[in-house]
């Protein structure tokens, strides 16, 4: 008989909606489905490391949703995302509960300590975004709401081109670069 692993269920809204990014992270993801997370607006101003601004879900009014990706992952990987996400640095963890094909899941979620409503994404961060978002047949009008953020220019050149490059591997084109 196997042994069952202890798993915990994470709603992606950001960059780790991207497949290939979150499974370099956390090899054991398996998506579960996309989910709405009802109540909460997307916001681009969580202050990163970097200087530029990171995904954030915001409570809002009930007519607004956050749009994203329910991964099942392994428990002994759970270390290695909340290190990924800063945990405890920029980003806290709680509970909440999103809606996968009509029906409630319960799931942790990441959301912003630090934040700074003048901030942008960089490029390559809003392209990743973009690719998740594309890559998980999110709802157009979403994705397109995604696509008009406003970016600003890493200056860190490597840094661009290897965040890039982890894009085009995923197979996704996506977004505009500027």
């Amino acid at each position: 008989m196997t042994a069952v692993r202890p798993t915990f269920r994470t709603f992606a809204y950001g960059s780790n909606m991207l497949s290939a990014r979150l499974k370099a992270r956390c090899p054991s993801a398996r998506v579960l489905g996309i989910a709405e997370f009802p109540g909460h607006q997307l916001r681009w101003h969580k202050r990163s490391a970097d200087g530029s601004g990171k995904c954030d879900a915001v409570p809002a009014s009930a007519a607004q949703s956050v749009f994203g990706v329910v991964y099942e992952i392994d428990a002994n990987e759970k270390a290695a995302l909340d290190q990924a996400e800063g945990l405890g640095h920029g980003y806290d963890q709680k509970g909440a509960t999103v809606i996968v094909n009509s029906d409630t899941v319960a799931v942790s979620i990441y959301f912003a300590t630090r934040t700074d409503p003048s901030l942008k994404p960089y490029s390559w961060y809003k392209t990743i975004v973009v690719a998740g978002a594309t890559e998980h047949d999110l709802p157009a009008s979403y994705i397109a709401g995604l696509e008009a953020v406003d970016t600003s220019e890493d200056p860190d050149r490597k840094r661009h081109d290897r965040n890039m490059r982890m894009v085009t591997a995923a197979g996704r084109t996506c977004g505009d670069q500027a």
